[in-house]
């Protein structure tokens, strides 16, 4: 870990909640990005709007951060682009497959307690901390 940035990490996590909370207060949906976005793609009459606005949202935050910030954050991948394709491929995938992604079981679902999304967020992190350890330490 380069730095250690807890109050700005604070920050970050106070406004998920917020918009998290927001969300379903005043919308009564869940904020999970797949099923937003997916919902957005198949153009769901009334249901466009509020979608769209929310993934502006979403890209508008990296560009609020730029213009904060004065430079890009420095991100650095270091896997083939092929590579990057067929792990987006299967996080979509896994994301269908397991009825939403981190944000809506990690974030709103456990925010509810619900049980599904517990169990499906302790999936998610045993299988990324097991993916981690298989390619930085087997392979």
């Amino acid at each position: 870990m380069e730095e250690f940035t807890p109050l700005s990490g604070l920050f970050g996590g106070l406004l998920i909640g917020l918009s998290t909370a927001l969300l379903m207060l005043l919308n009564g949906r869940i904020a999970g990005i797949s099923g937003i976005v997916g919902g957005l793609l198949a153009r769901k009459g009334s249901e466009v709007g509020w979608r769209a606005m929310f993934v502006a949202g979403l890209l508008l935050g990296g560009l609020v951060y730029v213009l904060a910030a004065g430079e890009v954050f420095p991100v650095e991948i270091q896997a083939p682009l092929l590579v990057m394709a067929v792990a987006g491929l299967l996080v979509g995938f896994g994301a269908r497959m397991g009825s939403g992604c981190t944000s809506g079981h990690g974030v709103s679902g456990i925010a509810r307690l619900s049980k599904r999304s517990i169990v499906a967020t302790l999936v998610f992190m045993g299988t990324a901390i097991a993916t981690v350890f298989v390619v930085g330490q087997v392979l």
